[in-house]
């Protein structure tokens, strides 16, 4: 469909309220899914990051990487084990972890960013002491949760004209490496910084009541509501954490969560940017 000029000045001023609303305020992005995977999508997704940059937002990304380090862990014959939806993380594992995150996933969306003319930093959660972790359970060995964020060292770079690019790994108090789950530290850190949103960008389209009916998608989920879609069924499997961490964050002051498919183009700045929004939203 090619837009008129006049549907063109249209959809600029439909935006225009919500550029002033969030001008200057922090958005929390954990990035995932197929659109860390499908190159097109990949471009897609950095280009619209980009341009909420440009416009005055503080975009923060934390990123996953879990089937890339499965990949990496194949190649060396390793086998990938979870425990309700948790990889189970050795020794060699952290550093393939470690390995993946650092020295291949933040580097390319550093890239990508620099290409858009948007200047990014990568950060593990190491540095700075940004995520401060101990062990989950002994029996998934490296595996950690979150004890504290400490918000210092992302502000000061953002303060500094950067999008910072999160890797979720933690450290514990004698300098050990842990791998921890990267909603769960997108979650922490966007309630860490009071962010206005929390936006995890996923492979389904949102909460839907059928799974397999995507007309039957719940556009908006109070936090009360939670856990009785929980109990009776319709949020399950991978969307429990995600859900769980969504209304954490609204919990701890971040005004709404948006869980949105990144495989739909634009799904950020149709969320951000529009009347209709997108996707299943979370407020408190």
């Amino acid at each position: 469909m090619i837009l008129s000029a006049k549907d063109k000045a249209h959809v600029l001023l439909e935006s225009l309220s919500y550029i002033k609303k969030f001008h200057n305020q922090t958005v929390v992005i954990k990035y995932g899914g197929n659109a860390m995977i499908n190159e097109e999508l990949k471009n897609c997704v950095i280009r619209d990051i980009s341009l909420l940059k440009y416009v005055g937002l503080n975009p923060v990304i934390v990123h996953g990487g879990g089937p890339e380090i499965t990949k990496m862990m194949n190649h060396f014959g390793k086998k990938a084990q979870f425990v309700n939806g948790l990889r189970v993380t050795d020794e060699e594992t952290m550093k393939m972890t470690e390995l993946v995150l650092l020295g291949s996933i933040a580097p390319q969306i550093v890239s990508l960013f620099n290409m858009n003319d948007v200047k990014a930093l990568g950060l593990s959660g190491k540095d700075g002491k940004i995520i401060e972790a101990s062990q989950r359970d002994k029996n998934l060995g490296f595996v950690g949760k979150i004890e504290k964020i400490n918000t210092d060292l992302i502000t000061s770079v953002i303060e500094k004209g950067y999008v910072p690019i999160i890797s979720p790994i933690g450290i514990g108090k004698n300098g050990e490496s842990y791998n921890i789950n990267s909603d769960e530290v997108a979650g922490a850190i966007a309630t860490s910084l009071k962010a206005k949103k929390l936006i995890l960008i996923t492979d389904v389209e949102g909460v839907m009541e059928d799974y397999k009916n995507p007309s039957t998608l719940i556009s908006h989920i109070k936090k009360a509501e939670a856990q009785k879609y929980i109990q009776s069924g319709v949020i399950t499997g991978g969307m429990i954490p995600k859900i769980n961490c969504c209304t954490s964050a609204v919990a701890g002051g971040v005004e709404r969560c948006h869980i949105i498919d990144g495989r739909e183009y634009h799904s950020i700045l149709l969320e951000i940017f529009t009347n209709d929004g997108i996707g299943t939203m979370i407020t408190a």
